[in-house]
């Protein structure tokens, strides 16, 4: 129910998954409604979702106009004039299995060690706007990192409809205007048409967006929300001409009420305002994001609403709901299409086979849950690791009562520098790392089995480490450049950012 990228994406697996299994597959759209359509930033793990359906990177490069993106740059988090980028990759190399970053902080500790980003060659890269792709052997500084892209998400659904209706998915035009319950079980039957055609399902899908047509309108499924946390509730986003180099990163700039992202594609430069309504005026917020354009404006102004917070169950009967019908949080590290991606994955594991197993449910609730709950935290972090208090957003945080998860983290890092791990939650220890020493979170401590390295030899190996990487960096081509070599890029817009 719902094209856009979920209902795609969605479409996408499931075609490829199981189209050896003889069942039919069918999914409802309107030309008459629109898709948010914003959300064009990703993480690393969209590479392998791409992979497993066999799709060709140079071709989906080229069709969706994308650039590559090593990670995300955050000006005037921690203090303004602050900035620090959040990489795809850990820092520097192990040494006798504990964290880089341990090594780091008693060097730094004892005397400084230049900045954690030196250690980084994602970060190094990014700075100077290179990119290839990661060498073999991820012990081996420059080949210890991920990637991700930064593409046109309404052209990356037209590439999936393609993808999709070649393997089989039936397309059917038209709004849902009405559903059918079985009277016993409570589940939907079909649904019908503005058109009066009705269409039944064993399984039902709901990526009908905020409406959340069928998880929410239909079953009454209820929403948790997490304005207490994340209070941002609105967003006005454009599109503007591209100026300067085509950066392999995307930009989040803390601003007085809230932030403003950036995101470089071939074509074009996305860009929007996430703030809180409370302490901006709409105008205000817009006024703020035109006034900061590199380019001409493509398109008016797009603005958004939404109430940050998850359904209460996202799997309900036999409803499943993936993308913004299940939840939304703020792009701030781009992980809206992550959760898709998520969401897509977790129920192709728990795929019911003949009926829907109660297990199953409970199992794909609980994890989306976490994956959740943990991907809310650390978009807090960046909001409650900060010296600002320049404005009555930033002072709110300053006082703001944390979920006792993030509580955790947060003590577990400043003691000594340890990073709880998870089985489920997208960001690994690095991520962590990057925002908490990035916004001046400085643990008291460092793990006390690096004191069995001689200061003189530790010195050395991160010097020896921080000159390779810079070595390396310097030796990797401009990602202009290199997206030409790749095969995947449109010759206008690159050639353009290159002269520029």
């Amino acid at each position: 129910m719902g094209g856009g990228t979920a209902g795609w994406m969605t479409a996408a697996a499931l075609s490829n998954k199981f189209k050896a299994l003889g069942f039919d597959l069918t999914l409802i759209e309107s030309d008459q409604i629109g898709t948010v359509g914003v959300g064009e930033a990703t993480l690393p793990h969209i590479r392998y979702f791409n992979q497993a359906l066999g799709i060709d990177e140079p071709e989906f490069m080229k069709l969706t106009e994308a650039t590559f993106k090593l990670g995300i740059e955050f000006r005037n988090w921690g203090k303004v004039g602050d900035h620090y980028i959040h990489p795809f990759g850990d820092y520097g190399l192990p040494a006798d299995d504990l964290d880089f970053h341990q090594l780091w902080l008693k060097q730094h500790q004892n005397g400084g060690a230049g900045r954690l980003s030196d250690y980084s060659y994602p970060i190094i890269a990014a700075e100077q706007g290179r990119f290839r792709l990661p060498g073999e052997n991820p012990n081996e500084i420059g080949s210890n990192f991920g990637y991700a892209y930064q593409f046109d998400a309404g052209l990356y659904a037209k590439f999936l409809r393609r993808y999709s209706e070649h393997r089989g998915v039936k397309r059917i035009e038209g709004r849902i205007v009405d559903t059918t319950l079985d009277a016993e079980t409570g589940d939907i039957e079909c649904v019908k048409l503005d058109d009066g055609q009705t269409v039944d399902a064993d399984l039902f899908i709901d990526c009908s967006g905020f409406r959340g047509l069928l998880i929410e309108k239909t079953l009454k499924t209820g929403y948790d929300d997490w304005s207490e946390w994340l209070p941002c509730n609105r967003a006005v986003a454009v599109p503007c001409e591209s100026r300067g180099p085509l950066l392999p990163y995307t930009r989040a700039t803390a601003r007085t009420a809230g932030w403003q992202w950036r995101i470089p594609l071939q074509h074009r430069t996305g860009n929007g305002h996430v703030y809180w309504s409370d302490h901006i005026s709409d105008d205000e917020a817009t006024h703020q994001l035109m006034s900061s354009l590199e380019g001409p404006a493509l398109a008016e102004p797009k603005q958004l609403f939404f109430k940050t917070g998850r359904r209460k169950k996202f799997w309900n009967r036999n409803v499943v709901s993936i993308g913004l019908s299940a939840g939304f949080l703020e792009p701030l590290e781009s992980t809206s299409i992550h959760l898709i991606q998520e969401g897509i994955t977790t129920l192709i594991e728990l795929f019911p086979h003949r009926s829907i197993n109660t297990l199953d449910v409970e199992e794909y609730n609980e994890r989306m849950g976490l994956n959740f709950e943990r991907v809310r935290d650390f978009l807090l972090l960046h909001y409650v690791a900060t010296q600002r208090e320049d404005s009555s957003m930033w002072r709110h945080f300053r006082d703001l009562k944390l979920p006792d998860s993030l509580q955790e983290k947060i003590d577990a890092w400043m003691h000594r520098g340890y990073v709880i791990k998870y089985e489920f939650g997208v960001f690994l220890p690095p991520s962590w790392v990057a925002v908490m020493l990035g916004q001046n979170l400085q643990p008291r401590g460092h793990d006390p089995r690096i004191d069995r390295f001689d200061m003189r030899e530790l010195r050395q190996k991160l010097d020896t480490i921080r000159d390779e990487t810079a070595l390396q960096a310097s030796r990797t081509p401009m990602q202009a450049d290199f997206l030409k070599q790749h095969g995947g890029a449109s010759s206008t817009p690159l050639a353009t950012a290159t002269q520029t």
